[in-house]
């Protein structure tokens, strides 16, 4: 009887434990040219995120300036066009807040030449990243009937 408790315990953790992995973000339902530009856009802004930082952790100023102003809402307004009506209202506001960051980041990186304050402006770029990513997922629509394909982005399990 004890063993039969035991295994009804566990079932119902690991029942507990798969509920609880359940994606509950919002679906953005995209044609596969627009997940492509929203994703092309995403790894541009985390390898000059990279790069920001490698031009940090040697105080060159200049570079991160460099690196900072085309992440900048300059960016943003390429997409801003086919994007505009499909993408959620919170999801472009929050892409604009970071553009805005990093157009700050460049500013502050030319003008006040202070490193701390850099990290401490791409600490908080970075919430709006993780915001994002924890809210949305991106699915391509169907194309000519077929089934959708389920792309997921922002979860990577290490």
């Amino acid at each position: 009887m004890r063993k039969i408790q035991m295994i009804i315990a566990c079932l119902l953790i690991s029942t507990s434990a798969i509920a609880a992995d359940k994606d509950n973000r919002k679906i953005l339902a995209l044609s596969e040219a627009q997940r492509g530009h929203v994703l092309e856009e995403m790894r541009a802004l985390l390898s000059g995120t990279r790069n920001i930082l490698a031009a940090l952790s040697t105080d060159d100023m200049a570079a991160v300036s460099k690196y900072a102003r085309p992440l900048g809402l300059g960016m943003a307004h390429k997409a801003e066009d086919h994007l505009k009506g499909v993408l959620p209202r919170e999801f472009m506001q929050l892409g604009m807040f970071l553009h805005r960051d990093f157009d700050q980041i460049a500013a502050d990186a030319e003008s006040r030449q202070d490193p701390k304050l850099t990290l401490r402006q791409l600490s908080d770029a970075m919430t709006k990243c993780v915001a994002c990513h924890d809210t949305y997922q991106i699915r391509t629509t169907p194309v000519s009937g077929q089934p959708a394909k389920t792309h997921e982005h922002g979860r990577h399990h290490h």
